[in-house]
């Protein structure tokens, strides 16, 4: 079997803060996957050892060890963040919004519908434009 690649080495701290993730069970099964792939890690199990014993993907193990030594253990616990384009509403326009789509509806309608809801937002000068598919979005 090769040699691993990326060593684990945890301070005592660190492992603790680990454990604690483990056994306090409120942290996201994926953080809790993590936290356990790097102790055993630690203790110098291989990787055929934790695949087997987790039940996870020979990738995770080795992205998980690779971003504890490159980042630090606190870093592989997390997703990093995904691509893509940036939600054209900020959190406070969507809330905003959401508050409008509560209100009752303009003259001449019963309820608001997704394109009175983009027309709205650019009424608001929140965005040039927006289709009803972004406001469905939210």
């Amino acid at each position: 079997m090769p040699a691993i690649k990326y060593k684990v080495n945890l301070s005592d701290d660190e492992r603790q803060i680990l454990q604690a993730v483990v056994q306090k069970g409120k942290n996201a099964a994926r953080s809790q996957t993590r936290a356990r792939i790097l102790l055993k890690a630690a203790e110098g199990s291989r990787d055929k050892d934790i695949i087997d014993a987790l039940n996870v993907s020979p990738s995770m193990v080795a992205k998980t060890r690779q971003r504890c030594v490159e980042e630090g253990p606190e870093s592989a616990l997390k997703d990093h963040p995904r691509p893509g384009k940036a939600p054209k509403l900020s959190d406070k326009q969507a809330a905003h919004l959401i508050a409008v789509a509560c209100s009752d509806a303009p003259d001449g309608h019963n309820h608001w519908t997704l394109r009175l809801l983009a027309d709205k937002v650019v009424e608001l000068n929140y965005v040039d434009s927006c289709s009803y598919e972004t406001i469905r979005s939210f």
